[in-house]
């Protein structure tokens, strides 16, 4: 970490901050303009891994490694944060904050060893259910996109790589592009209304996760954008916004009936 960068910083909140969901954005609003946001990443996150934090965040993120500093006492860990921030003045944090070797340390451990003031946020709920990126995690793996998203407080989106699919679809389906999404969580097999975003552009999209039952039998994420003529188009990189599940994965005994159920599909996502 850059100490010219983190020296204007008078805030902080501290945290995984896996999913940047309602929750975190509470504590956020709580910094103020010189605040900033330390991130201790576990290289677990799956939801938000590493820099994409940055895309619900207006404040500067500071990343400190979990296997670095898990075997700091709660006091030296704070004294860490004062000597790296030396203009701290606060540091917010959640009501169920733990910190330190073998997460000793809490709320009243951390007022006892900081100088400055500790704002503690309460835990925020939506719908009736406590924000967590673990309820989030769960709604995502049954595919109830519409109530992790509401969670969030965005669209949940997933980036990947474009790779090389069987070859068929523009031929015999719908063309489609293949994603390596690597360290992100992907929700249920089925088929889900989506955008798909290009250069910063959104399209909607139908896209499809799970194992191709009909064809090869691999694991697949395929998107394919609706109205857009994807063959005239060389694309690396592609993100996925998860809107509703549309239907279950499953076989068909024909290229042609697979083909009729994808058309249904789009006229589907189409009604929105």
């Amino acid at each position: 970490m850059s100490t010219s960068t983190a020296n204007p910083v008078t805030a902080i909140a501290v945290g995984n901050f896996d999913g940047m969901h309602r929750g975190h954005a509470a504590l956020f609003e709580r910094l103020g303009d010189r605040g900033g946001i330390v991130v201790i990443e576990h290289y677990r996150a799956t939801l938000t891994p590493g820099l994409y934090r940055a895309l619900y965040a207006a404040h500067p993120l500071f990343f400190y490694d979990f296997d670095k500093i898990r075997g700091l006492t709660p006091e030296a860990f704070v004294a860490k944060l004062q000597k790296e921030f030396p203009s701290l003045e606060k540091i917010v944090v959640g009501e169920d904050f733990r910190f330190g070797a073998q997460r000793r340390g809490d709320i009243d451990t951390l007022e006892e060893f900081f100088d400055g003031e500790v704002v503690v946020v309460p835990e925020l709920s939506w719908r009736g259910k406590a924000v967590h990126s673990r309820h989030i995690r769960d709604l995502i793996r049954e595919g109830a996109m519409e109530a992790a998203n509401g969670m969030l407080g965005h669209e949940y989106e997933t980036w990947g790589e474009v790779v090389k699919g069987q070859g068929i679809g523009a031929k015999e389906l719908v063309p489609t592009l293949n994603l390596d999404t690597g360290r992100f969580l992907l929700p249920s097999a089925g088929v889900y209304r989506s955008e798909t975003c290009i250069d910063g552009v959104c399209r909607p999209s139908v896209t499809f996760v799970g194992h191709r039952l009909t064809t090869d039998g691999r694991f697949a994420v395929e998107t394919h954008l609706i109205g857009i003529d994807l063959e005239k188009r060389s694309v690396q990189e592609a993100s996925i916004r998860w809107l509703k599940k549309l239907r279950e994965n499953r076989p068909f005994d024909s290229l042609e009936s697979l083909k009729r159920q994808i058309q249904k599909d789009i006229a589907d996502a189409e009604q929105r």
